[in-house]
Parts: structure tokens; sequence; C-alpha cells
């Protein structure tokens, strides 16, 4: 792998020097600058996760060293910062350990010292990397800084999170499959202080119907067939804390009338009981379609949603968001050769402009799906085109011709057979899904969506077909 280094320094002539013995072994890409303020500029901004290590001289002009140290720290707390100076001030060093400098080195300490420092800095920074992302994938925690990308619309995503935060108050999040709704649920929960309270997530489209009411609400023994023990659900899991209730337009309308009451009294009744028990749980919902719609059509209770609906967050698709795609696909390749132990050094200008022009129905899941695949496939130094086996260049047409439906470079859906008599409805219907599956990358809400079902109904349709999807 090579990493990124941003050389600080007015003293062109030795940073020259510098960057020459860096280079050398073609390990290390250096980006030179001559100023305290462009440093802060480039650490600060849209590309900062491009640089992996800082070499910074504190004797500059104008913005000097300590300078850049207290303003990149607290934004980037964990980038290694090596001090190289030409100044041995006891003082000066203290002052620049204290404010998060990694190490200290002199220029006239030699090139093998150097070396050393860079060494160690790095292979600490991608340790701890890897434990924060160890801790954080096991502890299902989340920050407003892991929701990627410097366009408007997610920047006013977290903007609006952050300002919810320390309010109890129900929030709505609506958007496509992928695009990062629980993503924010998370980041919203765990940013509040005391976050250790209980983060509770429940699908409510992947929950059979006449199960929802007992797994939400609990049940007490014997209050249906089969409730051999009492308990207590998911709400009183979260009691104190957070419940997310994705896809919360599949509950179904008398589940939907134990919500609003929750949400109107802040007490549950359990299947089966008598007395209500008092909870106090924050409800953040989240929705792939427009509760709006389902309202007018009758799907959804309208005092349900205008309760669900204190605070409404749009997440934006990621085709609308103009110019994060190459910043993700480089984030997601930096995060995957560390835990893959790859060594790639990027992404070809081909291949990168191929994921450019798609529109990832999938969104950021499917985007993090690809770029791990490839990984694992990639056996150069680069990924290309190659490593994208199944990854579809243009999206398609979806024309009819001469009795057939081309549905995607796929699949041929033919609507009549060989006899020219018109197929079974079932057999069709099956073969659509079959090709939404293999379309959508098998995530359910989005084939639920375009297939214009919900995913309740989905699932029920494949158990009856006997289908079954792969990823």
């Amino acid at each position: 792998m090579t990493y990124n280094i941003l050389l600080v320094d007015d003293d062109i002539s030795q940073a020259l020097i510098a960057q020459k013995f860096i280079e050398k072994d073609g390990n290390y890409r250096t980006r030179l600058v001559s100023g305290g303020q462009e440093a802060i500029d480039i650490l600060t901004g849209n590309f900062a996760n491009d640089i992996d290590l800082v070499l910074l001289d504190l004797a500059m002009p104008g913005v000097d060293g300590m300078d850049v140290l207290n303003a990149v720290k607290p934004v980037k707390p964990n980038l290694p910062i090596i001090i190289n100076s030409g100044y041995d001030n006891v003082e000066l060093i203290t002052s620049a350990m204290k404010a998060g400098a990694t190490d200290f080195i002199r220029k006239l300490d030699g090139n093998e010292k150097l070396q050393l420092s860079i060494e160690n800095a790095l292979r600490s920074h991608v340790l701890h990397d890897g434990l924060e992302m160890f801790k954080k994938s096991m502890s299902g925690q989340a920050s407003f800084n892991d929701i990627l990308g410097e366009n408007q619309a997610i920047k006013e995503v977290r903007i609006l999170g952050a300002k919810v935060v320390d309010s109890n108050m129900p929030v709505l999040i609506q958007g496509e499959s992928g695009s990062g709704k629980e993503l924010l649920a998370r980041a919203i929960h765990f940013s509040k202080s005391g976050a250790m309270r209980p983060f509770i997530s429940v699908n409510c489209g992947a929950i059979p119907a006449n199960l929802l009411e007992s797994i939400l609400f609990g049940n007490e023994k014997g209050a249906f067939p089969g409730a051999m023990f009492k308990t207590y659900g998911k709400f009183r899991e979260a009691d104190g804390g957070t419940i997310f209730l994705n896809e919360v337009s599949e509950l179904p309308h008398p589940v939907q009338v134990k919500l609003l009451r929750m949400l109107q009294d802040g007490k549950i009744d359990l299947v089966g009981g008598s007395n209500p028990v008092k909870i106090n749980v924050r409800v953040i919902a989240a929705s792939t379609h427009n509760l709006v719609s389902e309202v007018e059509n009758g799907k959804f209770k309208g005092d349900l949603y205008y309760r669900l609906n204190v605070f409404p967050v749009y997440m934006p698709p990621l085709r609308n968001r103009n110019g994060d795609l190459p910043m993700m696909v480089r984030h997601f390749i930096e995060l995957f050769i560390k835990s893959e132990h790859k060594n790639i050094n990027g992404i070809t200008k081909n291949a990168e402009e191929m994921l450019c022009k798609y529109s990832w129905p999938g969104n950021i899941r499917q985007l993090k799906n690809t770029i791990f695949r490839a990984i694992v496939l990639c056996e150069t130094d680069m990924l290309d085109i190659k490593d994208f086996p199944d990854f579809m260049e243009n999206e398609n047409k979806v024309p009819v011709t001469n009795g057939s439906i081309k549905i995607s470079n796929v699949t041929t859906i033919q609507v009549q057979d060989i006899n020219g008599h018109c197929r079974n409805l079932a057999d069709i219907e099956k073969q659509v899904i079959e090709n939404a599956l293999r379309r959508y990358n098998g995530h359910m809400s989005e084939v639920a969506r375009r297939l214009g079902i919900g995913r309740s109904t989905l699932y029920r349709k494949l158990e009856s077909y006997g289908v079954t999807f792969e990823n």
C-alpha cells in the first residue's frame, strides 16, 4: 500500500531533500506546501481523508506549526503529525506534543531517524484504525463523521441530525434502501451524552405480520398458541434508550394503533396483558415508501404519521449527491485494503469513471459491497474494470419486442410460450421477481419498492415460489 504524506515547510530546499528521500522506495507519495494556512485548508477540506501523515515544520512565517496543530487536531485527532524542526527547544517540543504531535525529530537527526519515525507513526495509526473499526462494528456505534460526503444535501442531513441529538422527540427518516437511514439513527443516538443506553433496531418489513405485535410489545405466557413464555418485547429492551423502526410502513394497522398509544402516553400493552407498562423510549422511524402516499391510500394511519413526523429528515440517494462518489470509492478502498490486508494502491481512472456513471439503485450499501468484492477479486496493485465482473456499466432500458420483455442484460422474460400462447401469470411473476433480486443485488426494500409491493408481500411470494437469493 502507498501512503500519502503532506510535507509542510517554508524551507523549500530542505523540504525537497526530505521529499526525495521519502519517495525513493515508492512506498510513499508526498505533497509539498510551504505555508501553515495552506496545510490547514488541505487537512480540513474535502480531500483531508487522502492524507495519511503530516511532516510539519514549526517555525514558519504567519501561520506556524503550532497553529496548524491547534486547527487540525480537534477535527482529525487520529492523524499522525510528526514535527520536523530545525529548533531544539524543549519548551516548544513539550507544547507541540501536548497539542497532539505524534513525534518530534530534528532536521539534523538524519534520514534514518526520519524513516523510522514515519514507519512507527503509520504502523500505530493503522493499528488504531483497525481497533476502532472493530470496536465500532462490535458495538454498532456511529457518529455524524461516519456519514460521509461533502454534497450540500448530506451536509444538511448531518446538521439536522445534530440538532435533535439532545431531544427525545420522534424522528422520521425517509429515503431509498441503502442510503444510510440506520446509520443516521445510530449517529443521533450515540452522539448523545450517556449514549451507553440501549439502541434497538427492528426491521418491520422482515418480520411476519402475525409476530410483529408480540416481538415489539411483548406477550404474556399463553397469550396465543405457542406462547410458552412471557416475553418483554423490543420496546422494553429499548427502555431508557432508542428504538429504530425501519420500514415502519410495513406495520399492520393493529400494531400501528399500539405504536400511536405508546407515542401519546408512553405506555405499551403486552399481548394478553391487562396492565399497561410505562416506558421511556425515543422512537426513530424510517421508511423507503412515501408515507404521505401511504396515508392517502389508507395503508398508514394519518394520526400515527403526524406523531412520527415531528422531525423529518430525508436521506438523499447516492445518485443525487454530486461529487461525493469518488471520495466514497476511495474511502471504501482504504477501509477494505486494511481489513483484507491487500497491497492495493488505488483504482484506475477507467474503473472510477465506470463507477461514477452508474446510478446505484442500492445506494451506499451497494457501493460498499461492490468495492469489497472487487478488493477480494483484485490480483494487481490497482483496481480495474476487470475486478467488477458482475457490475453493469449502464442502466438498462426495458423494451418490449416480439413477445418478450427485456428486464436487464441478465435475462429476457418471455410472455409467450413456444406456441405463441400467453404463459402462466405466476410463472412470469416469479421470473420478474428473480430478475429484480439480481438487478437490485438482493436489497429487499428496493426490490419491493420497484415492484410496487410491500416487503411482507415480497417475502410471502418468495416463500410461495421457493425463490432464494445469494448475494
